[in-house]
């Protein structure tokens, strides 16, 4: 019998917590943008996290105001106000 442990990032507002996090420590690049890639290569190959994960988490995120995601997808900002406590 298997034991499965717990994903860390299952919660979506965990997984949201991490992405800003993440996106806080990356200097922005021109109006503020922080490239999709930049955030979601650490979320996916060294926090482990699974694409479901990241996709959850993006959305809580901007759902609670604490990442704006471009309509193209392929930048997030983060706003001055709204990040989590």
């Amino acid at each position: 019998m298997k034991h499965v442990e717990a994903r860390p990032y299952a919660d979506p507002e965990a997984a949201a917590r991490k992405l800003v996090q993440l996106a806080s420590n990356i200097e922005p690049v021109q109006d503020g943008r922080i490239h999709i890639e930049k955030i979601n290569a650490p979320f996916l190959y060294t926090l482990k996290g699974s694409g479901s994960e990241f996709g959850a988490g993006i959305k809580y995120a901007v759902q609670q105001g604490w990442l704006e995601l471009h309509e193209s997808g392929t930048y997030v900002r983060l706003p001055s106000q709204g990040r989590p406590r």
